[in-house]
């Protein structure tokens, strides 16, 4: 047996625990629930009617994809890749979207009962505490303690990364796949598995991760790289005597991914409204945001928030926090253990996912500009597909290879501790602990969900229009995503014109919403509707109403307001008002 196997391999009490330790196992899974029911309660308060404050436009986007893919389900098939239910009559391209398939159609019996809200209320509380418990069992399969794994995992699940993803990016905080898929690569390459069934067992978690995050999937191919890689240069010889069966189990995990979804692949790739990207001009990263907690944090000053303000992202992008204490922990472990193998992967796959994290530009520290070609994201960026990609959620899988390097170093720190000595024999956990504790998070704030308008639901019945026709909802459009949530939340209309969303601009090249005169007579409705303008631009509107062609008009406004007479000056009196609405049939 090579060095490789005998270092790496986990004891059999690790492979198969005893079974006082399974029970221990899910009672710590156990708290891990309690602990994401804690940070979502007060979504839980009411939660067909609360959503987390922060990107109300991201969890808008997120309850249609969760009605469409129930809607799909309901009628006897999977939701389809290219749709004019957004956007009519153009339409988007479901796979260049956040579209979240996968989970919409498991939780298609809560969004049909209970509404989509209840849905991605739901979704959110077992990301968390799924992803910790992921990490959990992944580390224990690698021989690490109860007690380690369970702090590596919460480590990961309650990590400000994953938690401030979670404000909005339900794709990205649902990260329970990717420590499964490293997990199914390392043990491939060690020979731990049968190249042939690890292979497919690993093809079936990517293919999976497609239809949740492709990004995060990015994120853990470069991931598992790196654990290979730091593998790879500890035991060369063993690596290079493994490599028939490692690639064997490689190429067989592709054959399965794509053998699922590849057809999905080909539609976003090359099938209608696919789209091409150019790497976007981003601003340097901010090494502060490692260190300065935000206001989500139990333990944040008013300076830290300051310096989170003046960023250029909102709180759902802010995902670098690891706190002093935690950094300088990990990299003394990694120093100190350096000689484990299982450590130094982790700790390698650590700092170039951190590394990754700072983009691929200039780097400013102290007044110093870093040139972007020291940073490994520089080398990937310009690689097919990347461009898209937003370097700061590296962070996602960088929190998780933090809390394998918390886990593992822990043991071995506790194992140079004789246990007849006494308190001394709790140091290295006290100290794990102390590093860990900046990141207890405080509770998500909450606000209403969009309210549907008093008389949608009377004025659409009134209408009785076929399930594929097309309604101008006003407002509506990118900054006023609300009617894509009062259509997730009723299931009516069937299709609407125009919605923010990803699809490709005039060029092709990916953008927000729908390009072109169409929109800037979206965003001119919109204006009128909030009182932003007074400007008459009839000639405008009837050009994209010419192209719309919509089945109906819905105005949430008075006969008397300005968007009312101008209206009621391009379409004639309305058909009918109900409620708060006023309804145009064409």
């Amino acid at each position: 047996m090579s060095r490789l196997s005998t270092t790496v391999e986990p004891s059999p009490v690790a492979e198969r625990p005893p079974r006082t330790g399974t029970r221990a196992a899910w009672l710590i899974v156990g708290c891990y629930l309690l602990g994401a029911v804690a940070v979502t309660g007060r979504l839980w308060a009411d939660p067909a009617g609360l959503m987390q404050r922060g990107d109300s436009q991201d969890v808008n986007l997120f309850a249609w994809f969760m009605r469409y893919a129930a809607t799909a389900v309901a009628h006897g098939h999977l939701p389809a890749l290219v749709t004019t239910a957004l956007n009519a009559p153009r339409g988007i391209n479901v796979m260049w979207n956040t579209s979240f398939l996968l989970p919409g159609i498991l939780l298609t019996p809560v969004t049909l009962l209970a509404g989509p809200q209840v849905s991605l209320t739901t979704v959110l509380t077992l990301s968390i505490a799924g992803s910790a418990a992921s990490l959990f069992f992944v580390l224990r399969r690698w021989g690490a303690s109860l007690s380690a794994a369970a702090l590596g995992g919460a480590v990961y699940g309650f990590s400000p990364a994953l938690l401030n993803s979670g404000i909005g990016h339900y794709h990205l905080a649902l990260a329970v796949l990717p420590p499964l898929i490293i997990d199914a690569l390392l043990r491939i390459i060690t020979g731990r598995s049968d190249p042939v069934r690890g292979g497919a067992w690993m093809g079936l978690l990517a293919a999976a991760q497609v239809f949740i995050a492709e990004e995060e999937l990015v994120f853990t191919a470069v991931a598992g790289a790196a654990f290979v890689a730091a593998l790879a240069l500890g035991h060369p010889r063993a690596v290079r005597g493994r490599a028939p069966g490692a690639a064997l189990g490689v190429l067989t995990a592709a054959a399965v991914a794509l053998l699922i979804s590849g057809y999905a692949l080909w539609v976003q790739f090359a099938g209608p409204l696919h789209e091409h990207s150019v790497l976007p001009a981003r601003r340097p990263a901010n090494l502060a945001l490692f260190v300065d907690p935000s206001s989500n944090l139990l333990f944040h000053t008013s300076a830290s928030e300051a310096v989170i303000a003046s960023y250029d992202h909102a709180l759902p992008e802010v995902l670098s926090y690891l706190g002093w204490p935690l950094i300088i922990v990990l990299a003394a472990a990694a120093i100190r253990f350096w000689r484990d193998p299982k450590v130094r992967a982790a700790a390698v796959s650590w700092l170039v996912l951190e590394l990754c994290s700072l983009g691929g530009g200039r780097l400013p520290i102290r007044g110093f500009l870093l040139t972007g070609q020291l940073l490994p994201y520089h080398w990937l960026q310009g690689l097919p597909g990347m461009a898209q990609l937003i370097p700061g959620r590296f962070c996602l899988l960088a929190d998780g290879a933090a809390g394998a390097v918390l886990a593992f170093s822990l043991d071995q720190a506790r194992s140079l501790v004789p246990r007849d000595r006494g308190w001394l024999s709790g140091i290295p956990a006290a100290v794990a602990v102390l590093a860990v504790l900046p990141l207890i998070p405080l509770p998500y704030q909450t606000d209403p969900v969009p309210a549907v308008p008093a008389g949608w639901q009377q004025a659409f019945a009134r209408l009785r229009l076929a399930p594929d026709a097309s309604v101008l909802v006003v407002p509506g459009h990118l900054a006023h995503s609300e009617d894509m949530y009062w259509q997730a939340d009723t299931g009516e209309p069937g299709s609407l014109v125009g919605g923010y969303f990803l699809g490709p601009g005039t060029n092709g090249e990916a953008t927000f919403g729908m390009g072109g005169p169409q929109q800037y007579a979206a965003r001119y409705l919109n204006d009128l509707w909030s009182g932003r303008t007074r400007q008459t631009r009839l000639a405008l509107v009837r050009s994209a109403m010419a192209y719309w062609r919509p089945a109906a008009v819905v105005a949430v406004t008075r006969e008397g307001s300005v968007l009312g007479h101008f209206l009621i000056r391009l379409l004639g009196p309305p058909t009918f008002v109900a409620g708060r609405l006023l309804v145009w049939r064409r």
